[in-house]
């Protein structure tokens, strides 16, 4: 049974809290996207895929994800341990040495959950591709899911692979764009504008569907079932995922300075008494 909207929202606290706080003990970090991608993560994994239970690498039966900008690695991991694929008390080992759950997710530790290794940008949709097309030659008809960054797609080797997907109708992958308008640098139009992401999908044969709440569960839930009422149809579908960086953190939101820097204790302190832990669950 899926949980209802008030236990999504209690859970969506819970990973905030873990996010500050596996970056917050090592110091190191991206918590601004992993923030701003939580409400997605949660939805995703709780309410959107269809999943099995257990997990191995194949995936057969069962849509899959790809996180194709890893240095968002602390809400994955967070959703992944409370989404019960590893024990949550795993989390407090992040970017430890010998530690499974690394800064960039990685698969020559066997963690489960984790299908790619991302810690180079712009590959995950290319993967992504191969397995869709995998499930289509399998005669498997679940889908397949991708996140990336806006400013992510910067990288060439997108543009590749959203040509391909397209002119392969590739139409069982759903690619969602973390639209936050930020970067490491800067905002996405000053380090360098891609103008209408719609516009360029379309232009490459996709269909494009905004979710302009895209830190609203319910809207989140609402936009990705249209997404995927569209596949199926001879095209892949890009959801456009308009997010605030740093989101659920006040003095982290409305800035490019928290992707990929760690809270002080002071600032530690803050952001948790803004992120009660009301839903039963517990901090690691």
């Amino acid at each position: 049974m899926k949980p209802n909207t008030q236990q999504l929202n209690d859970l969506i606290i819970q990973v905030r809290r873990d996010i500050l706080r596996m970056v917050h003990a090592v110091n190191s970090g991206h918590p601004g996207g992993s923030l701003g991608c939580t409400e997605f993560l949660v939805a995703l994994y709780q309410n959107i895929m269809e999943r099995k239970e257990g997990w191995d690498m194949d995936g057969v039966g069962e849509d899959l994800f790809f996180l194709s900008n890893g240095h968002i690695s602390p809400v994955f991991y967070s959703v992944l341990a409370r989404s019960g694929y590893f024990p949550v008390s795993e989390l407090a080992t992040f970017r430890l040495l010998n530690s499974r759950l690394q800064g960039h997710p990685t698969t020559h530790d066997n963690l489960p959950g984790v299908r790619i290794a991302s810690g180079s940008l712009g590959q995950g949709l290319s993967v992504a591709i191969g397995a869709a097309q995998a499930k289509k030659l399998n005669n498997d008809k679940h889908i397949v899911y991708t996140l990336h960054g806006d400013g992510e797609l910067q990288e060439g080797q997108n543009w590749e692979a959203i040509m391909y997907a397209s002119a392969k109708n590739v139409d069982n992958l759903i690619a969602t764009v973390d639209l936050n308008g930020k970067q490491i640098d800067g905002t996405t139009d000053e380090v360098l504008a891609m103008g209408s992401l719609r516009a360029k999908f379309e232009a490459f044969d996709w269909e494009v569907v905004e979710i302009t709440k895209g830190n609203d569960v319910e809207a989140i839930i609402g936009g990705m079932a249209e997404a995927k009422a569209r596949t199926g149809k001879g095209k892949p579908v890009c959801v456009l995922l308009h997010t605030e960086m740093g989101n659920g953190v006040d003095y982290m939101m409305y800035s490019h300075a928290w992707h990929g820097k760690a809270p002080n204790d002071a600032q530690l302190e803050n952001a948790l008494g803004q992120n009660y832990n009301t839903g039963g669950n517990s901090d690691y």
